[in-house]
């Protein structure tokens, strides 16, 4: 999956990427939406729609 790292012992002295950064936000917004939809489907809808978006973006991004 895209989200783990690929080294973690080294991750934690690097800057993290506009793309990883990216992908962290996606995640986030998964997590949001999993917790809303057993509150608010409409709401949760919203954070998977952003979300979609957002991968769509993060897709048309180079690798590094």
């Amino acid at each position: 999956m895209i989200y783990k790292s690929q080294n973690m012992a080294f991750g934690f002295f690097r800057k993290k990427s506009e793309k990883e950064k990216l992908i962290e936000k996606h995640r986030k917004l998964l997590e949001e939406s999993f917790k809303l939809s057993s509150v608010n489907r409409r709401k949760s809808d919203e954070k998977v729609a952003e979300a979609e978006a957002l991968m769509r973006k993060i897709e048309t991004l180079p690798d590094k």
